[in-house]
Protein backbone atom coordinates (compact mmCIF):
# COMPACT_ATOMS: atom_id res chain seq x y z
CA UNK A 1 0.00 0.00 0.00
CA UNK A 2 1.17 3.63 -0.88
CA UNK A 3 2.31 4.95 2.24
CA UNK A 4 -0.70 7.67 2.33
CA UNK A 5 -3.25 5.15 2.65
CA UNK A 6 -4.98 3.82 6.32
CA UNK A 7 -5.50 0.66 7.35
CA UNK A 8 -8.09 -0.75 9.44
CA UNK A 9 -8.07 -4.07 10.66
CA UNK A 10 -11.32 -5.23 11.57
CA UNK A 11 -15.05 -4.37 10.41
CA UNK A 12 -16.45 -4.28 14.13
CA UNK A 13 -17.93 -1.08 15.27
CA UNK A 14 -15.08 0.83 16.51
CA UNK A 15 -13.14 0.03 13.15
CA UNK A 16 -16.61 0.51 10.99
CA UNK A 17 -16.41 4.06 12.78
CA UNK A 18 -12.41 4.38 12.29
CA UNK A 19 -12.94 4.02 8.75
CA UNK A 20 -15.66 6.61 8.52
CA UNK A 21 -13.61 8.81 10.39
CA UNK A 22 -10.16 8.60 8.29
CA UNK A 23 -12.23 8.38 4.74
CA UNK A 24 -13.94 11.83 6.16
CA UNK A 25 -10.05 13.36 6.59
CA UNK A 26 -9.93 12.59 2.59
CA UNK A 27 -7.56 9.81 3.24
CA UNK A 28 -7.71 6.38 1.14
CA UNK A 29 -8.87 3.80 3.24
CA UNK A 30 -8.81 -0.32 3.11
CA UNK A 31 -10.23 -1.98 5.63
CA UNK A 32 -9.89 -6.08 6.35
CA UNK A 33 -12.56 -8.15 8.40
CA UNK A 34 -11.41 -11.99 8.64
CA UNK A 35 -14.79 -13.00 8.39
CA UNK A 36 -17.41 -13.10 5.78
CA UNK A 37 -19.82 -10.61 7.47
CA UNK A 38 -19.23 -7.11 9.18
CA UNK A 39 -19.79 -6.42 12.75
CA UNK A 40 -17.94 -8.35 15.27
CA UNK A 41 -19.87 -8.50 18.47
CA UNK A 42 -22.37 -5.92 17.41
CA UNK A 43 -23.90 -8.43 14.83
CA UNK A 44 -27.18 -10.09 15.54
CA UNK A 45 -28.07 -13.52 14.98
CA UNK A 46 -30.37 -14.08 11.39
CA UNK A 47 -34.28 -13.92 11.57
CA UNK A 48 -35.92 -15.34 12.22
CA UNK A 49 -34.85 -14.96 15.37
CA UNK A 50 -32.76 -11.14 15.83
CA UNK A 51 -30.75 -11.75 18.98
CA UNK A 52 -27.62 -9.64 19.82
CA UNK A 53 -24.62 -10.95 21.31
CA UNK A 54 -25.86 -9.92 24.52
CA UNK A 55 -27.83 -6.87 25.54
CA UNK A 56 -27.35 -4.07 23.67
CA UNK A 57 -27.97 -0.60 24.20
CA UNK A 58 -27.34 3.08 22.81
CA UNK A 59 -27.06 5.64 25.65
CA UNK A 60 -28.67 9.02 24.47
CA UNK A 61 -26.28 11.11 26.89
CA UNK A 62 -23.51 9.02 25.21
CA UNK A 63 -20.25 10.09 22.87
CA UNK A 64 -21.67 7.64 20.24
CA UNK A 65 -25.46 8.57 20.39
CA UNK A 66 -24.30 12.23 19.65
CA UNK A 67 -21.95 11.46 16.95
CA UNK A 68 -24.73 9.06 15.25
CA UNK A 69 -27.24 12.23 15.36
CA UNK A 70 -24.30 14.33 14.18
CA UNK A 71 -23.63 12.03 11.39
CA UNK A 72 -27.34 11.02 10.65
CA UNK A 73 -26.81 7.60 11.15
CA UNK A 74 -29.25 6.97 14.02
CA UNK A 75 -31.45 4.35 13.33
CA UNK A 76 -34.74 3.54 14.37
CA UNK A 77 -34.86 3.28 17.72
CA UNK A 78 -37.40 2.74 20.81
CA UNK A 79 -37.81 3.75 24.73
CA UNK A 80 -38.72 1.18 27.05
CA UNK A 81 -41.63 1.59 29.37
CA UNK A 82 -40.14 2.05 33.16
CA UNK A 83 -43.47 0.54 34.36
CA UNK A 84 -43.02 -2.53 32.84
CA UNK A 85 -39.47 -3.08 35.12
CA UNK A 86 -39.62 -5.11 38.23
CA UNK A 87 -36.60 -6.95 40.63
CA UNK A 88 -36.02 -10.07 41.61
CA UNK A 89 -35.21 -10.20 45.12
CA UNK A 90 -34.16 -13.61 47.17
CA UNK A 91 -36.39 -15.57 44.48
CA UNK A 92 -38.82 -13.62 44.77
CA UNK A 93 -40.29 -10.63 41.57
CA UNK A 94 -41.46 -7.30 42.77
CA UNK A 95 -42.05 -4.07 41.76
CA UNK A 96 -38.10 -2.56 42.60
CA UNK A 97 -39.15 -1.11 46.28
CA UNK A 98 -38.99 2.42 46.34
CA UNK A 99 -37.35 2.64 49.58
CA UNK A 100 -34.66 0.40 48.50
CA UNK A 101 -34.06 2.60 45.15
CA UNK A 102 -34.13 6.00 47.05
CA UNK A 103 -31.50 4.81 49.38
CA UNK A 104 -29.24 3.50 46.45
CA UNK A 105 -29.80 6.72 44.96
CA UNK A 106 -28.32 8.85 47.97
CA UNK A 107 -25.11 7.39 46.41
CA UNK A 108 -24.54 11.44 44.43
CA UNK A 109 -20.88 12.56 44.05
CA UNK A 110 -18.10 11.01 42.56
CA UNK A 111 -16.81 7.70 44.03
CA UNK A 112 -13.04 7.16 44.27
CA UNK A 113 -11.28 4.73 42.50
CA UNK A 114 -8.74 3.22 45.11
CA UNK A 115 -11.00 1.35 46.89
CA UNK A 116 -13.78 -0.82 46.06
CA UNK A 117 -17.71 -0.53 45.30
CA UNK A 118 -18.84 -1.89 48.14
CA UNK A 119 -17.06 -0.44 50.74
CA UNK A 120 -17.47 2.80 49.74
CA UNK A 121 -21.04 1.92 48.81
CA UNK A 122 -22.03 0.70 52.53
CA UNK A 123 -19.99 3.55 54.08
CA UNK A 124 -22.36 5.95 52.17
CA UNK A 125 -25.78 4.16 52.25
CA UNK A 126 -25.93 0.63 54.31
CA UNK A 127 -25.63 -2.52 53.40
CA UNK A 128 -29.00 -3.20 51.43
CA UNK A 129 -28.91 -0.61 49.68
CA UNK A 130 -25.04 -0.98 48.73
CA UNK A 131 -26.01 -4.62 47.79
CA UNK A 132 -28.95 -3.18 45.25
CA UNK A 133 -26.21 -0.63 43.67
CA UNK A 134 -24.12 -3.82 42.86
CA UNK A 135 -27.06 -5.32 41.43
CA UNK A 136 -28.04 -2.83 38.98
CA UNK A 137 -24.13 -2.21 38.30
CA UNK A 138 -23.75 -5.84 37.00
CA UNK A 139 -25.95 -4.80 33.75
CA UNK A 140 -23.14 -2.32 32.03
CA UNK A 141 -20.41 -3.59 33.71
CA UNK A 142 -21.02 -7.53 32.71
CA UNK A 143 -19.45 -8.49 35.70
CA UNK A 144 -20.64 -11.35 38.71
CA UNK A 145 -19.70 -9.08 41.47
CA UNK A 146 -19.31 -5.35 41.09
CA UNK A 147 -19.11 -5.07 44.16
CA UNK A 148 -15.28 -6.33 43.96
CA UNK A 149 -14.20 -3.59 41.43
CA UNK A 150 -13.32 0.27 41.79
CA UNK A 151 -15.93 2.45 43.21
CA UNK A 152 -15.34 4.76 40.67
CA UNK A 153 -15.84 2.63 37.30
CA UNK A 154 -18.99 0.85 39.20
CA UNK A 155 -20.72 4.45 40.31
CA UNK A 156 -20.30 5.93 36.82
CA UNK A 157 -22.26 2.77 35.44
CA UNK A 158 -25.05 3.00 37.86
CA UNK A 159 -25.89 6.75 37.76
CA UNK A 160 -26.19 6.15 34.00
CA UNK A 161 -27.85 3.39 34.20
CA UNK A 162 -30.60 4.39 37.01
CA UNK A 163 -30.58 8.44 36.90
CA UNK A 164 -30.36 8.37 33.31
CA UNK A 165 -32.02 5.29 32.62
CA UNK A 166 -34.77 7.29 30.71
CA UNK A 167 -32.17 7.54 28.11
CA UNK A 168 -31.71 4.29 27.39
CA UNK A 169 -32.42 3.14 23.45
CA UNK A 170 -32.86 -0.09 21.78
CA UNK A 171 -32.21 -0.06 17.90
CA UNK A 172 -35.06 -1.70 16.02
CA UNK A 173 -34.08 -4.79 13.68
CA UNK A 174 -31.17 -5.34 16.08
CA UNK A 175 -27.73 -3.87 16.04
CA UNK A 176 -27.47 -5.26 12.33
CA UNK A 177 -28.94 -2.26 11.47
CA UNK A 178 -26.44 -0.24 12.93
CA UNK A 179 -23.53 -2.23 11.13
CA UNK A 180 -25.25 -2.05 7.83
CA UNK A 181 -25.35 1.76 8.01
CA UNK A 182 -22.20 2.09 8.93
CA UNK A 183 -20.75 -0.04 6.19
CA UNK A 184 -22.96 1.87 3.73
CA UNK A 185 -21.66 5.27 5.04
CA UNK A 186 -17.80 3.89 4.61
CA UNK A 187 -18.37 2.83 1.38
CA UNK A 188 -20.21 5.60 0.29
CA UNK A 189 -16.85 7.36 1.61
CA UNK A 190 -14.38 5.31 -0.68
CA UNK A 191 -13.37 2.78 1.97
CA UNK A 192 -12.51 -0.81 0.19
CA UNK A 193 -14.21 -3.39 2.51
CA UNK A 194 -12.70 -7.10 1.91
CA UNK A 195 -14.56 -9.17 4.31
CA UNK A 196 -13.26 -13.02 4.24
CA UNK A 197 -9.22 -11.37 4.61
CA UNK A 198 -7.93 -12.45 7.95
CA UNK A 199 -4.50 -10.18 8.31
CA UNK A 200 -1.40 -12.55 9.86
CA UNK A 201 1.17 -9.77 9.56
CA UNK A 202 0.98 -5.98 10.75
CA UNK A 203 0.56 -3.99 7.39
CA UNK A 204 2.51 -0.76 7.19
CA UNK A 205 1.50 1.86 9.23
CA UNK A 206 -0.57 4.10 9.18
CA UNK A 207 -2.35 0.88 10.71
CA UNK A 208 -5.50 0.86 13.14
CA UNK A 209 -6.29 -2.29 15.18
CA UNK A 210 -9.91 -2.59 15.95
CA UNK A 211 -9.37 -6.06 17.28
CA UNK A 212 -9.87 -7.82 20.60
CA UNK A 213 -6.34 -7.33 22.37
CA UNK A 214 -5.22 -10.66 21.93
CA UNK A 215 -5.75 -10.79 18.42
CA UNK A 216 -3.74 -7.40 18.18
CA UNK A 217 -1.34 -8.43 20.39
CA UNK A 218 -0.41 -11.21 18.07
CA UNK A 219 -0.11 -8.68 15.51
CA UNK A 220 2.01 -6.55 17.73
CA UNK A 221 4.32 -9.60 18.73
CA UNK A 222 3.60 -8.46 22.56
CA UNK A 223 1.11 -9.34 24.97
CA UNK A 224 -1.66 -6.55 25.46
CA UNK A 225 -4.11 -7.25 29.07
CA UNK A 226 -6.49 -5.38 30.46
CA UNK A 227 -9.06 -7.16 33.02
CA UNK A 228 -12.46 -8.38 31.45
CA UNK A 229 -15.51 -10.16 32.61
CA UNK A 230 -16.58 -13.40 31.95
CA UNK A 231 -20.35 -13.30 31.13
CA UNK A 232 -22.68 -16.07 29.80
CA UNK A 233 -25.50 -15.07 27.79
CA UNK A 234 -28.59 -16.70 27.11
CA UNK A 235 -31.36 -16.08 24.47
CA UNK A 236 -34.70 -17.83 24.54
CA UNK A 237 -37.69 -17.61 22.17
CA UNK A 238 -41.09 -19.02 23.61
CA UNK A 239 -44.71 -18.28 22.33
CA UNK A 240 -46.24 -15.12 23.59
CA UNK A 241 -48.07 -14.73 26.87
CA UNK A 242 -48.78 -10.90 26.21
CA UNK A 243 -48.17 -10.22 29.57
CA UNK A 244 -45.13 -10.52 31.96
CA UNK A 245 -42.67 -7.49 32.69
CA UNK A 246 -40.39 -6.41 30.24
CA UNK A 247 -36.67 -6.10 32.25
CA UNK A 248 -36.16 -8.09 35.62
CA UNK A 249 -32.74 -7.00 37.56
CA UNK A 250 -31.46 -10.15 39.63
CA UNK A 251 -30.44 -7.87 42.14
CA UNK A 252 -29.24 -11.03 44.49
CA UNK A 253 -27.51 -13.46 41.41
CA UNK A 254 -26.94 -10.67 39.07
CA UNK A 255 -28.80 -11.57 36.29
CA UNK A 256 -30.38 -9.20 33.72
CA UNK A 257 -33.02 -10.59 31.97
CA UNK A 258 -35.05 -8.29 29.23
CA UNK A 259 -38.08 -9.26 26.73
CA UNK A 260 -36.64 -7.75 23.81
CA UNK A 261 -39.77 -8.22 21.56
CA UNK A 262 -41.69 -6.09 24.09
CA UNK A 263 -40.11 -2.50 22.22
CA UNK A 264 -39.26 -4.26 19.15
CA UNK A 265 -42.01 -7.10 17.87
CA UNK A 266 -40.03 -7.01 14.85
CA UNK A 267 -37.16 -9.69 16.80
CA UNK A 268 -39.01 -12.83 16.67
CA UNK A 269 -41.76 -14.45 14.21
CA UNK A 270 -45.72 -12.83 14.98
CA UNK A 271 -46.98 -14.69 17.94
CA UNK A 272 -43.58 -15.43 19.87
CA UNK A 273 -41.47 -13.13 22.23
CA UNK A 274 -37.38 -13.29 22.36
CA UNK A 275 -35.92 -13.05 26.11
CA UNK A 276 -32.25 -11.84 26.28
CA UNK A 277 -30.40 -12.65 29.21
CA UNK A 278 -27.03 -11.83 30.78
CA UNK A 279 -25.23 -13.09 34.08
CA UNK A 280 -21.48 -12.85 35.19
CA UNK A 281 -19.68 -16.05 35.38
CA UNK A 282 -18.57 -16.77 38.65
CA UNK A 283 -14.74 -18.41 39.60
CA UNK A 284 -15.36 -21.79 38.94
CA UNK A 285 -18.81 -21.76 38.09
CA UNK A 286 -19.30 -23.74 34.59
CA UNK A 287 -21.35 -23.13 31.63
CA UNK A 288 -24.09 -25.22 32.38
CA UNK A 289 -24.43 -23.99 36.55
CA UNK A 290 -24.69 -20.52 35.65
CA UNK A 291 -27.50 -21.39 32.84
CA UNK A 292 -28.99 -23.09 35.83
CA UNK A 293 -28.94 -19.64 37.65
CA UNK A 294 -30.33 -18.22 34.67
CA UNK A 295 -33.21 -20.58 33.69
CA UNK A 296 -34.36 -20.54 37.60
CA UNK A 297 -34.50 -16.75 37.85
CA UNK A 298 -36.73 -17.19 34.26
CA UNK A 299 -38.99 -19.77 36.08
CA UNK A 300 -40.15 -16.41 38.23
CA UNK A 301 -39.88 -13.53 36.34
CA UNK A 302 -41.38 -15.87 33.13
CA UNK A 303 -43.65 -18.71 34.88
CA UNK A 304 -44.62 -20.92 31.89
CA UNK A 305 -41.63 -20.32 29.64
CA UNK A 306 -40.47 -23.85 29.98
CA UNK A 307 -43.21 -25.22 27.88
CA UNK A 308 -43.50 -22.20 25.59
CA UNK A 309 -39.85 -22.29 24.63
CA UNK A 310 -39.21 -22.63 20.92
CA UNK A 311 -35.25 -21.82 20.28
CA UNK A 312 -32.40 -20.81 22.04
CA UNK A 313 -29.15 -19.82 21.83
CA UNK A 314 -26.40 -19.80 24.48
CA UNK A 315 -22.63 -18.40 24.62
CA UNK A 316 -20.05 -17.21 26.52
CA UNK A 317 -18.28 -14.04 26.50
CA UNK A 318 -14.73 -14.11 27.91
CA UNK A 319 -13.47 -10.82 28.74
CA UNK A 320 -15.08 -10.07 25.53
CA UNK A 321 -18.13 -7.33 27.13
CA UNK A 322 -15.70 -4.16 27.99
CA UNK A 323 -13.26 -3.70 30.15
CA UNK A 324 -13.64 -3.60 34.05
CA UNK A 325 -11.42 -1.13 36.35
CA UNK A 326 -10.16 -2.65 39.82
CA UNK A 327 -9.24 -0.55 42.80
CA UNK A 328 -6.62 1.40 41.87
CA UNK A 329 -7.13 1.71 38.48
CA UNK A 330 -9.19 3.44 35.90
CA UNK A 331 -10.36 3.57 32.21
CA UNK A 332 -6.08 5.46 31.97
CA UNK A 333 -4.04 2.57 32.94
CA UNK A 334 -5.42 0.07 30.17
CA UNK A 335 -3.22 -0.25 26.46
CA UNK A 336 -3.19 3.17 24.94
CA UNK A 337 -4.58 4.05 21.64
CA UNK A 338 -1.13 5.20 20.07
CA UNK A 339 1.07 2.25 20.36
CA UNK A 340 3.53 4.15 18.71
CA UNK A 341 5.21 4.12 15.07
CA UNK A 342 1.90 4.85 13.86
CA UNK A 343 -0.02 1.65 15.33
CA UNK A 344 -3.64 2.71 17.30
CA UNK A 345 -5.40 0.50 19.33
CA UNK A 346 -9.47 0.50 18.59
CA UNK A 347 -12.09 -1.42 21.20
CA UNK A 348 -13.69 -1.10 24.29
CA UNK A 349 -10.56 -2.60 26.37
CA UNK A 350 -8.20 0.38 25.64
CA UNK A 351 -7.58 3.39 27.52
CA UNK A 352 -10.88 5.58 26.31
CA UNK A 353 -13.40 6.96 28.65
CA UNK A 354 -17.24 5.82 27.99
CA UNK A 355 -20.06 3.15 28.82
CA UNK A 356 -19.58 -0.01 26.55
CA UNK A 357 -19.72 0.35 23.20
CA UNK A 358 -19.19 3.94 23.59
CA UNK A 359 -15.21 3.31 24.08
CA UNK A 360 -14.75 1.77 21.11
CA UNK A 361 -16.57 4.68 19.18
CA UNK A 362 -13.87 7.44 21.33
CA UNK A 363 -11.05 5.08 21.00
CA UNK A 364 -11.95 4.95 16.92
CA UNK A 365 -12.22 8.37 16.44
CA UNK A 366 -9.27 8.94 18.42
CA UNK A 367 -6.85 7.12 16.31
CA UNK A 368 -8.54 8.23 12.94
CA UNK A 369 -7.63 11.68 13.88
CA UNK A 370 -4.12 10.71 14.62
CA UNK A 371 -3.94 8.62 12.09
CA UNK A 372 -5.20 11.04 9.48
CA UNK A 373 -3.18 13.94 10.55
CA UNK A 374 -0.03 11.68 11.21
Amino acid sequence: MAADKITVVGGGIGGLVAAIACAQQHRQVVLYEATSKLGGRARSSERPYIANYGPHALYGDGELYSWLRREKLLPKVAVPIATTMRARLDGRITRIPRPLLSAALRLRGEAPADIDYRTWAEQHAGERAAQAAIGFASLPTFHHDPGELSAAFCHERFRRLILNGHRVRYVIGGWSVLVDALAQRARDLGVDIQTGSPVHELPQAPVILALPLKAAGRLLGRELQTQGAGTVLLDVAIRSKRRGPRVVFDLTERIYLTRTTGPDPSLAPPGEDLIQTSAGLRPGETLEQATARIEAAMDDGFPGWRESETWRRRSVAESSSGAVDTPGSTWRDRPPIDQGDGIYLVGDMVAAPGLLSEVANHSALHAARLAATR
